[in-house]
């Protein structure tokens, strides 16, 4: 069974719930829903070594490395100065620069228009 990650949220607040904690649901959700911030890239130095989730790490897929993000979470990230997006899956951990939320591979970099410029101002949504 394979479960979202805005499902292990809630799980997570209806346990700290039931240990008599008090907690706001919808600050959780909301917070872990949307979200955003700078992006970065990696390829060709990675390709094909292991990712943290024990995957090898292909450039052309559309993949990504978060901090925090279950793996297997799928999360759509929308450039947001050129309005392009692409669905990622999150198989890795990173970025490990000051500021950056989310490392995306090349071939999904190139979805949204950013390898040039190697960064972009993203939007980040948990589907």
């Amino acid at each position: 069974m394979k479960l979202s990650a805005k499902t292990v949220f809630t799980a997570a607040v209806l346990a700290f719930a039931s240990a008599g904690t008090t907690v706001a649901t919808t600050d959780i959700v909301s917070a872990a829903s949307a979200s955003g911030g700078h992006a970065s890239y990696y390829g060709k130095r990675f390709h094909g070594r292991t990712t943290a989730n024990g995957e090898t790490f292909n450039m052309n897929a559309m993949t990504a490395a978060h901090k925090t993000l279950p793996f297997g979470t799928k999360v759509k990230v929308t450039n947001r100065n050129n309005g392009k997006s692409v669905v990622v899956r999150i198989n890795d951990r990173g970025p490990f620069i000051r500021g950056r939320v989310i490392d995306l591979s090349q071939g999904a970099a190139s979805k949204i228009g950013m390898v040039k410029s190697g960064t972009a101002n993203v939007k980040i949504d948990i589907l």
